[in-house]
Order: C-alpha cells, then structure tokens, then sequence
C-alpha cells in the first residue's frame, strides 16, 4: 500500500490521469488500493506524507511529539540510544505532526481525495483509522504496549499541548527539533544521512522558511541522490562511493576521505557519536562515520603503508592511524560484535516502541557480522603495521569479537547478513 499510493499520487501530479499512464497503470494501482480499503490502510510513515499534501488527516495519524526531544538523559528511551536512521527520520516528521502542516488544496487534491478514499472525505472517522494497516504491509504489527503509548498520547497529551500554557512548551520543543534538524544538516553538508531523511528534513526547513537558507542548501545537494539509470531518473537511498571504491579498487587514496573532525560544538548533546578518523559511506561531506567503511578503508591505507612512496605517494600520518583505531574501538558492544553507525547502547526491548509497521529493527542500533568482520580485519593488519599503541585494547577487541562471530553462527556453518 505504500509504494503503490505514492507511486500512484506522484504520477498523478507528474500530469497523468486517473486511468493514465502506461497499459492503465494509473486505473489498476487505484483498483488495487481501493480493494483494500482505500488509502486509510496506509502504513504511518504514508499517513504522515499524505497529511502534509492534503489527501490524509492528521487526526488519523498516531502522535508524534516534539517534547519527546528533550526527555532528560536518564530516561529508559533516550533518544541518544535509537538508531540514527530512526532518530533523524522523527525530527522532521514530529515537527510536521506538531504543525499539522498541509500544503496547498488544489482541485488535483481534491481529485485525489475522492480518488483514493471508499468513503466520502469529509465523513471519514480518521480516529478510527490511526490502528489501520494493510496486511500487505504489516510486517512489524504494533505491540499492545504501543496501541496503549499511542492512544493515551492521542487521547489526553497531544490536546493538553495543544491548549495554554502548555502550549508554550510546544513551542520550546518545536524551537529544539528545528535546532537538531539544522545541526544534522551543518555535519552533513545538507546530504544528511539518507534520502527518506533528507526528502522529510528539507521539507521541515521549507515550512520553517520556504525563502530561507536552510531550505536554498538543501535544495544544491539534491543531485549528490540522483541516479540516471537505463530505465530512467531515480534517487538512490546513499551514496556508496568510499564503500565501492575501496572494495573495486582496493587502491583509494583515502586519507582524502577521512572524516577529520568531531561534529561541531556539543555533540553529545545532539545525540551524535564521535566522527574523527572515521570513513563515511559516500563522500566526507556525508560526515556519518560508518564501522566497516572505516575499517575496510584503513586496510587501504595500511596497504598503501607498505608500498614505496614514488608508487602512492607519501604515508599517510600515523595520528590518522590512531584516529581511525580509535573510533573502530568505540564501536564494540559488550558482547563483542560491531555496529555500523554509532556504537548499540540499549537492549532490544526497545524495539517493542517501533512505530513503523512495514519495517523491522529501525528503532536502535544493532551488532552486525559483517561490521564486525571488517574491523577484525583491520584492527589485526595495524596490530602488525603498529605493534605499540593500544596493544592491549586491541588484542581484546579482536578476542571478543572472535566469540561473537563464533555465537552468531548458524547450524549450518552460515552468518545471517544484516541489510538496511
């Protein structure tokens, strides 16, 4: 149901008629979510998008809270402890919710209200349709722990924030999730850390100011996600340039790429990791230090060690050495294993709050075999390089990570790979 309504709204507002586009497409994708209950059976993330552009409610959608930013470090489900895709993902979308933005109604919206809905729009119950989901996309159903976190926010918090003089803490909190949208997009060079993130953050700073500057960089970083393929324009999800470059070529010169410094100011309090010495997985503007680019990037460069200087140029310095072994150490778990982009702090009960039900293991950050693999790899190539530093930590980190990769292991000999 998701991919299917935007697919069908996109190419609706790209000019094609209700029963257009190629053998019918426009007429069969309406059928298919018409059959299923129109489109109030769309997963959350899809409610969120169609109330912005009109053809949804935002009385329908489960709450998304800005206040919940700044919670104090000591609460169970601080914020610090999601996984970063998760954290910056609900940024924009708490402050569109909090708004309750919508964009312009033009006649096409109102096509597509009638379009899209079994039921007339103005009689539509949208309480009744915050729960609803198509089977097709109910991958992850919604625990009742949540059903109950979303109908007494829905039911009591939301209207209370909404009235004086609690009204003002929800300017605070809106005034608090703009500050870190506006810190993620400075670290990222307004690539921010991936396409959905992007797309939700760039709209964010539009509401906020469509003249404004933070909106005009958004909008120059929108080809870095273009991909012209045979079949026609796309976005990509990221950038994998340092990934494939170093597993193509394996002859990078990436010390060019190496992220050279912390986020800016106090980044812990914007729930950032540290970043020096790192490898992002497309360019250093990404700025999001990634466990096994680094690492399979410092093999390169441990390579590149060994060759003489008229072949690759001169050594990369030894601090950067240093630098990139010690955000890899910051990446281990206490049970040994890796994660990808910012070290796993929080149990898996977590997971149960995940509030996307066509998507599994988005809320915390996870261990990964192959994370752990490739900073075995290279932690052990510059124990050989540089024998002395950190020699003790290393041969720790390499130990327990052996018994994670031997915990992890299938029956049948295998490793399960995790993808995004």
């Amino acid at each position: 149901m998701f991919s299917t309504a935007l697919n069908y709204i996109c190419m609706r507002l790209l000019g094609e008629g209700p029963d257009g586009g190629q053998d019918n497409a426009c007429e069969k994708a309406r059928k298919w979510i018409l059959d299923r209950g129109g489109v109030t059976t769309i997963p959350s993330w899809g409610k969120t998008w169609l109330s912005t552009l009109g053809v949804f409610y935002w009385s329908g959608c489960h709450p998304m809270p800005p206040e919940f930013w700044f919670l104090p470090s000591y609460f169970p489900i601080y914020q610090a402890k999601m996984w970063c895709y998760c954290r910056v993902t609900y940024f924009p979308m708490s402050c569109l919710y909090a708004k309750k933005f919508v964009g312009p109604i033009t006649p096409l919206i109102l096509q597509l209200r009638e379009e899209l809905h079994i039921e007339p729009y103005h009689k539509i119950n949208w309480k009744q349709k915050r729960h609803l989901c198509a089977k097709e996309d109910l991958y992850y159903p919604h625990t009742w722990i949540q059903m109950l976190l979303w109908d007494s926010l829905y039911t009591f918090a939301d209207p209370l924030l909404s009235q004086w003089p609690f009204n003002k803490l929800r300017e605070k909190a809106l005034r608090i999730t703009m500050d870190h949208i506006h810190y993620e997009d400075e670290c990222s060079r307004y690539i921010t850390v991936a396409v959905v993130q992007k797309i939700l953050c760039m709209l964010a700073c539009w509401v906020e100011d469509p003249t404004g500057d933070y909106f005009k960089k958004h909008l120059a970083r929108i080809p870095d996600y273009i991909w012209v393929a045979e079949d026609g324009m796309k976005l990509q999800d990221i950038g994998s340039q340092v990934w494939d470059s170093s597993f193509a070529l394996q002859a990078l010169l990436v010390a060019i790429l190496l992220v050279k410094d912390n986020p800016p100011g106090d980044f812990r309090r914007m729930f950032r990791h540290i970043s020096k010495g790192s490898r992002t997985l497309s360019a250093q503007d990404h700025g999001w230090q990634v466990s096994d680019c680094t690492a399979e990037s410092l093999k390169c460069c441990l390579y590149f060690s060994k060759m003489r200087p008229e072949i690759v140029g001169e050594k990369m310095e030894a601090e950067k050495f240093y630098d990139s072994v010690n955000v890899l150490l910051s990446f281990q778990s206490e049970n040994g294993g890796f994660s990808a982009w910012e070290p796993a702090t929080v149990g898996l009960w977590m997971e149960w709050l995940n509030p996307g039900e066509f998507l599994e293991d988005i809320v915390i950050e996870h261990d990964h075999v192959e994370c752990t693999s490739s900073t075995m790899q290279a932690l052990a190539l510059f124990k050989e390089s540089h024998p002395e530093h950190r020699r003790n930590e290393i041969e720790k980190c390499i130990t327990k990570a052996v018994q994670f990769l031997e915990d992890t292991q299938k029956a049948d000999g295998s490793w399960y790979i995790f993808h995004l």
